[in-house]
């Protein structure tokens, strides 16, 4: 589930290769004018599919020329980041 408080994006709960899907429509459609922040504080588990998301959320902002920003990703989403060689496009993220 995702909530918007302010500027920031709320991911709650697991996101993984299950909630994926209806996690990116729904980031899709928040993710306007206002939002700079997503933010994983409240995932409760990820797998490659949260690495995924954030990716596919950072090119769709970059699309419709929002400055978007990752905060608080879990220590194993910034393994699987670095395992994938895209810790860059992730970690490199001001929060």
């Amino acid at each position: 589930m995702i909530s918007q408080e302010g500027d920031r994006l709320l991911l709650q709960g697991p996101v993984t290769i299950d909630t994926v899907s209806a996690l990116l429509t729904q980031a899709c459609t928040l993710l306007a004018p206002g939002v700079a922040v997503l933010d994983f504080k409240g995932v409760t588990e990820v797998d490659s599919a949260a690495v995924a998301l954030a990716l596919e959320c950072l090119r769709e902002a970059r699309r419709r020329k929002l400055a978007l920003s990752l905060a608080n990703l879990p220590e194993s989403m910034q393994h699987l980041a670095e395992l994938y060689a895209v810790s860059e496009l992730l970690l490199g993220q001001p929060a």
